[in-house]
């Protein structure tokens, strides 16, 4: 099949859309384009709604990838849908849980920014999030890290998104911050988020385009893990 038009690329701010249905399988179904981000790279899948050309709407309950990466699966609420390849849908993102992924995941790209050794694992919730670090000799003060990432969410540094080669991310290893989830492989070029003066890495998430919008944040707890890993919590403090 032909590949799935990711719209939550070219606008993750787009709450609607209207898509064509290319395959059923039981309740989940897969779309010409879709704004339903699947789960990923530590991000949840989007949730919301969908409506048929019977006017009936359902529930979006998970977003997930297929078996290939031409395939996003959207997963409803039940399989007696009646919709066939060919319908036409009207979809709708559940977009304050969306927001709060995209300020949540630019804002975790923050935290690491300051601090400079690799990260293990990690988690974007839409209240709270984690990222777990190889510390190695390096200390954390949560205090001292909740004044410092607030610093930059106030300094509005603006986010773009571009991609780069596999074959220049090979000559730049030390872009790929994540030791759990590398970046895909054999798909084309690889999608990059920088957030001006502060990071630059690969990244497959979606994103505010302005650290501004993530509003303040605490870092609430820092969790010994391990020998040298630390895990590190991140709430949101407030909507904007």
């Amino acid at each position: 099949m032909s590949n799935v038009r990711r719209t939550y690329y070219d606008d993750s701010y787009k709450k609607e859309l209207r898509s064509v249905v290319t395959a059923v399988n039981g309740e989940w179904i897969e779309l010409d384009a879709t704004i339903f981000y699947p789960l990923g790279g530590g991000q949840p899948g989007d949730t919301g709604v969908l409506t048929g050309p019977d006017g009936n709407t359902h529930r979006v309950l998970d977003t997930r990838k297929g078996d290939s990466f031409d395939q996003i699966r959207h997963q409803l609420d039940t399989d007696e849908h009646g919709l066939q390849s060919g319908d036409t849908v009207d979809t709708a993102i559940d977009w304050e849980r969306r927001f709060k992924h995209m300020r949540m995941h630019t804002c975790m790209h923050l935290l690491g920014s300051l601090i400079p050794v690799p990260v293990t694992g990690g988690s974007v919730g839409a209240g709270k999030s984690r990222l777990d670090f190889d510390l190695g000799e390096h200390t954390l003060d949560k205090e001292d890290l909740t004044t410092r990432i607030n610093a930059l969410v106030a300094e509005a540094h603006a986010v773009s998104f571009g991609t780069i080669s596999e074959t220049e991310l090979d000559e730049r290893p030390e872009l790929v911050r994540t030791m759990s989830v590398q970046p895909p492989r054999g798909v084309g070029d690889i999608r990059t988020v920088r957030i001006e003066d502060v990071d630059y890495q690969p990244c497959g998430g979606t994103h505010v385009n302005n650290t501004s919008e993530i509003g303040a944040v605490q870092i609430s707890k820092i969790e010994n893990k391990g020998k040298h890993n630390r895990r590190v919590h991140l709430l949101l403090q407030k909507s904007c």
